[in-house]
C-alpha cells in the first residue's frame, strides 16, 4: 500500500489540537513545557482488518481506559497532564505489523521506543508528556531505535529494617527489600 500508515494528532496545554502527523513524525511540543492533554490516533491501511487500540494516563486520574480508531483520549482543556500511553493492534493489523511509539518527557527528554502495548512515559514521576512519535513496522521487523528505556519509573525510594537481617538495600517503586 501507498500512504500514510498511521497518523495521530495531540491536544497541547493552551494551544488545543495540533495538525496530524504521520508515520514517526513528531506531535506535540518540545521546550514550550506545554502537557499534551489529549491524543487521537488513526491506523489508515485500509488492506487489512482491525483496529488501533490506545490508553492514556492521565494526571490525578490514572489509566482512563482504552480508545480505538481516531477517538479523542485523554482530558481535554481539562488541566490534566497526559503522563504515559499504551498502544496497540488488533485483527488483521496486529498479524501484519507491530506497533513501535515513543514519548518526550519532561525533565527526561525523549525516551526509547514501546511496542505493542508497553508502556511509554511514566506513571509515578509526575513529568507531564509533551511529545509523541509512533510509528508502524512490518511483524517482526526491526525496532526505529533503542527500546530499552520506554517507561520511567523514578518514584519512590524506601527501605525496611528486618529483625536478625538489619537494614536492607534501597527499594524503588513497588520492589521487594
Amino acid at each position: 500500500t501507498t500512504g500514510k500508515k498511521v497518523e495521530y494528532r495531540t491536544y497541547v496545554e493552551k494551544q488545543g489540537w495540533k495538525k496530524y502527523s504521520a508515520d514517526g513524525e513528531q506531535s506535540g511540543t518540545i521546550g514550550q513545557a506545554r502537557a499534551v492533554q489529549g491524543l487521537a490516533v488513526r491506523v489508515n491501511d485500509t488492506q487489512y482488518s482491525g483496529n488501533i487500540v490506545y490508553d492514556t494516563y492521565m494526571q490525578s486520574y490514572g489509566w482512563m481506559g482504552e480508545k480505538a480508531n481516531n477517538t479523542a483520549a485523554g482530558i481535554l482543556n481539562g488541566g490534566k497532564r497526559m503522563e504515559a500511553i499504551k498502544l496497540h493492534l488488533t485483527g488483521e493489523l496486529a498479524e501484519k505489523y507491530d506497533i513501535y511509539y515513543r514519548v518526550h518527557t519532561q525533565t527526561f527528554g525523549w525516551l526509547d521506543w514501546a511496542k505493542n502495548g508497553d508502556i511509554a512515559g511514566t506513571t509515578d514521576g509526575a513529568k507531564r508528556m509533551e511529545a509523541i512519535q509512533i510509528v508502524l513496522v512490518t511483524k517482526g521487523g526491526s525496532a526505529p531505535g533503542a527500546t530499552t528505556q520506554a517507561y520511567v519509573q523514578p518514584l519512590t525510594q524506601y527501605n525496611t529494617h528486618v529483625q536478625t537481617y538489619g537494614w536492607k538495600g534501597n527499594v524503588y517503586g513497588g520492589g521487594y527489600g
